[in-house]
């Protein structure tokens, strides 16, 4: 072997070994264990909160307002969120002054203190049937549905596959239509991103979590510490993390084609500065979906009912009182 090869091949050698010494230290440093899920429920379940066991799981709900509201509100969250996002929408729309309402939302499977489902596979059906079993044995017959973001697009889901069952649709910043060159948060960029979305199973960072929150927040002073803390505490709950890289591996298929089937009467909610799903997606929306109303929030992101829970509420209030 000549003077070169072994030049070359020592220096190969020593930068792979280098390299996997960065990656040692770099998990030593970095990576975080799973939170035991009992120790989020004492920190993140309220009085409200409540458990109920569905399909080998124990989902995590609110049912929050006038007990004698036949028709509740049933309140939807997105990818990587819980329902600890509709709390200032439901303390509004739970007062006398807006009809005093009963407002029932829910941990989807994958997320918050429900968790994974037993094979750790997700999709609208799923989701449906998630949905319809908690009314089910909350003797709801009838319900308004609504969600944001990925919760929207299980909400008009659920009302295509069961509309006798909803009386209303409420769509915020909700999927349904393919993407187009949305600038996205860092998070949910780095979990789309083959390979190294699997680093996300052990380095987490609160950092990156910020970072997301500020892609989907339009004003940056509305983010709170506690949100943030929020977002990645339950995020490393136990089995939360492979979960959601399930979900971002296996995207639902969006069949756009069903959106002008729906029947049942829409207020679709947008936030104009949202960059994850673009507000022309709410025309679209607003176009095949023929009774349907449509407000767009000025100066607000993806998650309106974070960035102005009034608005939302008012709106939502206005539509169903």
């Amino acid at each position: 072997m000549s003077n070169t090869k072994r030049k070359i091949k020592s220096i190969l050698k020593y930068g792979l070994s280098s390299l996997l010494i960065i990656v040692l230290l770099a998990f030593s440093v970095f990576a975080q264990k799973d939170l035991p899920k009992e120790l989020m429920i004492k920190k993140y379940a309220t009085g409200n909160s409540k458990f109920m066991p569905i399909m080998g799981m124990q989902v995590h709900f609110r049912d929050e307002g006038n007990p004698k509201d036949s028709i509740p509100l049933v309140l939807i969250h997105g990818t990587s969120s819980s329902l600890h996002t509709w709390e200032k929408v439901t303390t509004i729309l739970n007062d006398a002054q807006h009809g005093n309402k009963r407002v029932i939302s829910l941990d989807m499977p994958a997320f918050g203190l429900t968790g994974p489902n037993l094979e750790n596979s997700y999709s609208y059906d799923n989701y449906t049937q998630v949905i319809d079993s908690l009314l089910i044995k909350l003797k709801v017959n009838k319900c308004i549905i609504g969600g944001n973001s990925l919760g929207g697009g299980i909400a008009w889901h659920y009302a295509i596959t069961l509309p006798q069952k909803v009386s209303k649709l409420i769509l915020i910043d909700a999927t349904g239509y393919p993407k187009k060159n949305e600038k996205g948060s860092l998070g949910f960029k780095i979990a789309q991103m083959p390979v190294i979305n699997n680093l996300l199973l052990f380095i987490t960072p609160k950092s990156l979590i910020q970072k997301s929150i500020e892609g989907v927040y339009y004003d940056q002073s509305l983010i709170e510490e506690s949100t943030v803390t929020r977002y990645h505490e339950l995020l490393l709950c136990a089995g939360n993390r492979k979960a959601a890289l399930s979900l971002f591996k296996h995207p639902f298929t969006q069949n756009t084609a069903l959106i002008k089937t729906i029947e049942t009467p829409t207020l679709i909610l947008w936030g104009k500065e949202d960059g994850l799903i673009h507000v022309e997606n709410a025309y679209n929306f607003k176009q095949d979906i023929k009774n349907s109303q449509l407000v767009i929030f000025d100066k607000v992101g993806h998650v309106p009912n974070e960035e102005a829970p009034d608005k939302v509420a008012n709106a939502i209030y206005d539509f169903i009182k």
